[in-house]
């Protein structure tokens, strides 16, 4: 049934500059450019998008207001700057009429249930590196350890239960099944990108997801042409996203506790390399795993991820600008960690090099609970070996790039990361 369903390819297109796009989708989409213009288009206008999620809700309390701002630029570098499809204007009105809605929800939880906020967020294991470095198979090992508290991919679409009042595993169902239509509507629009990131609604999922709450997070400049926005966002304070981030998370625990004298949570994302000092400032107590891999792998398999995710939105996708823009942004998310890293000291991270966790993982996830203090157990051992045998390489197919495809040569990359290469020796 799958294989009617979605489409199945050997390996990952590189003309990125001309996406996939189902025929349901072009046809959509010249209907809607019609419509709009007679005068018709899909409003990202801020009071609409409030409106719309208070309507959706019935709530009208969205937080703190440190949110506006972020939104506001964020919002005007969509229009101005994004060049979306018609479908993907719609999407991504939904997708902000869907992150108000959260906000409004998580303080209607909150006010019925305030233990939330005496939630501990106890020693975090957080893992950090540039993407495509072996994050995803160390996130889920670790995520396998029944001790191990995790971010699913249900729970960072809809973090808080959609009614209040509505009971505990009905609301879940719901929500997984949200995030299930979510997964094969994605797979269906854009089978290529299951090949260079899985996506599955009951895996984990990166907490960068749970920023965007906060309208201060690098998910709308990895999917979308916004380079105003990105910008402006490097030059914030993160302070009040990570704040947010970590009432969420207690969110989170207090419908789904950890359990155990070990208990903690495993983040990820490679958001957190850019803003280290924010994070530990957060969360004092957390342990950082940074995986390392030769940026010339790591840089045109992340370009051509962006391209992939871009493409899902828009018609006019463009792999050179990504390659500029995107060698720039690795570059200043790894002096600014390693800037940190020398201000608070080694003792804080433990190493991973790519190569090590290709070839021995399990060693490696011990080797990271021994230092975070959990004694290594069989249970936890035989659960990674399960993961191990489903997370299987190219599983959906195998994922293509090229570094000149962004008009990148391996000079490029030597120059701009050299300092990271030669103080981790990768």
């Amino acid at each position: 049934m799958r294989g009617r369903l979605f489409a199945r390819r050997s390996a990952t297109s590189t003309d990125y500059r001309r996406p996939y796009r189902p025929r349901v989708i072009r046809l959509a989409n010249r209907l809607m450019r019609g419509l709009g213009g007679r005068g018709w288009r899909i409003s990202l206008d801020e009071s609409s998008l409030i409106e719309a999620a208070e309507e959706r809700t019935g709530l009208l309390d969205l937080g703190d207001a440190t949110f506006r701002q972020p939104m506001r630029v964020l919002l005007r570098a969509i229009d101005e700057e994004a060049r979306l499809h018609p479908i993907g204007r719609y999407i991504t009105r939904e997708r902000l009429i869907s992150t108000l809605a959260t906000r409004m929800r998580l303080e209607e939880l909150v006010r019925r249930h305030p233990r939330i906020e005496s939630e501990r967020t106890t020693k975090p294991i957080v893992i950090v590196g540039l993407p495509r470095t072996g994050t995803t198979l160390l996130h889920r090992l670790l995520a396998s350890d029944a001790r191990i508290r995790t971010l699913s991919s249900w729970e960072a679409l809809s973090p808080v239960p959609l009614d209040p009042a509505g009971a505990d595993l009905e609301e879940r169902q719901k929500r997984v099944a949200n995030a299930q239509r979510a997964e094969s509507g994605l797979r269906w629009m854009a089978p290529d990108f299951f090949a260079v990131h899985p996506v599955d609604a009951l895996a984990p999922e990166e907490d960068v997801l749970l920023l965007d709450l906060a309208f201060r997070s690098t998910v709308p400049e990895s999917t979308l042409r916004v380079p105003s926005y990105a910008m402006w966002l490097e030059e914030q304070d993160q302070t009040p996203a990570y704040r947010y981030m970590k009432r969420v998370l207690q969110a989170l625990q207090w419908q789904r506790p950890a359990e155990g004298e070990h208990a903690r949570w495993v983040l990820k994302t490679p958001h957190h390399l850019e803003w280290l000092d924010v994070l530990l400032d957060v969360f004092p107590d957390a342990t950082i795993v940074w995986t390392h891999r030769d940026p010339q792998q790591v840089v045109p398999s992340f370009c051509s991820m962006l391209a992939h995710g871009r493409g899902v939105f828009s018609d006019d996708v463009d792999p050179h600008e990504i390659g500029r823009s995107w060698l720039r942004k690795g570059t200043r998310m790894m002096t600014r960690a390693m800037d940190v890293r020398k201000r608070v000291g080694d003792a804080r991270f433990v190493d991973v090099r790519y190569g090590e966790l290709m070839e021995n993982p399990l060693a490696v996830v011990r080797r990271i609970e021994e230092r975070t203090g959990m004694p290594w157990t069989k249970d936890a051992e035989t659960r990674m070996r399960d993961t191990l045998r489903s997370e299987v390489q190219h599983r959906h197919g195998v994922h293509r790039y090229r570094l000149s495809d962004f008009g990148l040569a391996e000079r490029d990359v030597d120059r701009a990361l050299e300092h990271y290469r030669d103080a981790f020796r990768v």
